[in-house]
């Protein structure tokens, strides 16, 4: 297989489907590095997956209130890395 792209990133590799239909790929996958590999493995869920009606559940009782309480305006404490 052959890196496709005009600059240098991002590039992209087509996947030909018989082997997407194998390993069980549908539509979102899991991309890892694992000893200077590439591992693609099938999402088996979706990462918001419930949070509308969780959300739902929060504002029917009254448990969406912001808890922003502001950063401390004195920032001369702060280690910035």
């Amino acid at each position: 297989m052959k890196c496709q792209g005009l600059t240098p990133y991002p590039k992209g590799i087509r996947v030909p489907a018989p082997i997407l239909k194998q390993a069980k790929i549908e539509s979102h996958v899991e991309l890892t590095l694992e000893a200077n590999s590439i591992v693609l493995r099938p999402l088996k869920n979706r990462p918001r997956e419930g949070w509308e009606k969780a959300f739902g559940l929060m504002h029917d009782r009254k448990e969406d209130k912001l808890l922003d309480k502001g950063l401390d305006s004195e920032l001369a404490d702060w280690e910035w890395k």
